[in-house]
């Protein structure tokens, strides 16, 4: 604490709790969290389809509060991992004419066998 006083006719000085030139005081500060927000992320398009739809499904978050985050990424996260697991799986057989490449098994029209003798 300081005994200090201004002289008379000075003006008077402010402290950091009031505002210079007698204005009120601005509200105090919220320490309430912020509702949801949209965080404005630009989405890019793939063109790969069903990778699009699970990517804008993101933007469904943007309307949550952060703990409703987490069930739409791993929605999304569930839906382009089965797209990449479908991009390994190989495509099944089709048979096609005779002398082409068939599912393994099938019969060629070459035959390769050496049980031919004279």
């Amino acid at each position: 604490m300081s005994d200090w006083t201004p002289e008379a006719g000075t003006p008077p000085v402010s402290t950091p709790d009031e505002p210079a030139g007698g204005e009120p005081a601005a509200a105090a500060p919220s320490f309430e969290p912020a509702g949801p927000a949209p965080l404005g992320v630009v989405r890019t398009p793939t063109g790969h389809a069903a990778v699009d739809a699970r990517l804008e499904r993101l933007a469904d978050a943007d309307h949550l509060p952060a703990d409703g985050h987490i069930e739409v990424y791993e929605d999304v996260h569930r839906g382009l991992r089965a797209e990449l697991t479908s991009l390994d799986a190989r495509p099944a057989a089709v048979p096609g004419p005779p002398g082409t490449a068939a599912a393994p098994g099938a019969p060629s029209a070459y035959d390769n066998t050496h049980d031919h003798r004279s």
